[in-house]
């Protein structure tokens, strides 16, 4: 019994250190939010992406971003297609390569979502088009300025890295009226 209570304890004190290394770079990330990933996603280029598909998008319904989606991951196994060339071929995802290339390792990806949670632009190619279903989505866009939702860090098979994904709305500068998300892939040895 005395095997067991020690045994009960030892794991209870393992699930409580995972949880504070699960959270010791969430105020580091969110900080990393309120600045310079404030300022990269306020920039007029973000903002005109975004409202320009916003427009071209609001009429699609639930089944039209299921056919996309489904295109974009064909597009993904397939090495590339026309959805995915549009989208890294645009002024958007010029703007955020550049800003990934600028962050010197510090971000491994970022990605600027509409009002409906497609992608807008992107430094690299995500597995899926749709993020409207993803808490990186919903937690920000769906909760307001100054939301920011920061995912759990988590080892990247292909770079090697632990990294975390930092999500936040975007917000039009005309009227305070949240128009999009965007998320920061942070390598989190940066910090």
């Amino acid at each position: 019994m005395k095997r067991l209570s020690l045994f009960i304890a030892a794991g209870a004190l393992s699930v409580a250190a995972s949880a504070a290394s699960a959270n010791e770079f969430q105020a580091p990330l969110e900080d990393l939010a309120r600045n310079q990933i404030k300022i990269i996603v306020s920039d007029a280029t973000v903002v005109a992406a975004i409202k320009a598909q916003n427009g071209k998008h609001g009429g699609l319904s639930q089944g039209d971003i299921d056919g996309m989606d489904q295109q974009w991951r064909a597009e993904v196994k397939n090495g590339g297609g026309d959805l995915i060339n549009t989208v890294l071929a645009n002024a958007l995802s010029d703007y955020l390569k550049s800003q990934k290339e600028a962050a010197a390792g510090q971000f491994t990806e970022i990605f600027v979502m509409d009002n409906k949670g497609l992608n807008v632009g992107q430094s690299d190619i995500t597995s899926d088009y749709w993020q409207g279903d993803e808490a990186k989505w919903q937690k920000t866009y769906g909760a307001g300025a100054g939301a920011i939702h920061v995912s759990e860090v988590e080892l990247d098979e292909s770079t090697q890295t632990y990294q975390s994904q930092v999500s936040v709305p975007i917000i039009d500068p005309a009227d305070g009226s949240v128009i999009g998300a965007a998320t920061f892939g942070v390598d989190v040895s940066s910090l």
